[in-house]
């Protein structure tokens, strides 16, 4: 039984690395443009984030100041959290 374990410990120490890529990051900044059919708006940083099909545009225009939690994946930053700044 302790074989096993170290065995399984051993594997889950080799993979944990991997997690490491794909830390979160934010960004403070104003929308520049919101696409609701694409999935996607862009900060005045001329960056784009794409976001998950259930999120929620409402509220979101252009000129309004943001602050998003996203994720760097395929060369894509997915939104993980938006939170409009007063």
């Amino acid at each position: 039984m302790r074989i096993l374990i170290a065995t399984l410990l051993a594997t889950a120490g080799m993979f944990s690395p991997l997690n490491s890529w794909a830390q979160s990051a934010d960004v403070e900044a104003t929308i520049k443009a919101v696409d609701a059919k694409k999935m996607n708006f862009t900060l005045d940083d001329g960056k784009t984030y794409k976001v998950p099909e259930e999120f929620n545009f409402e509220g979101l225009k252009a000129g309004v100041k943001v602050l998003v939690f996203y994720t760097v994946q395929d060369g894509n930053r997915v939104v993980n959290d938006l939170e409009i700044v007063q």
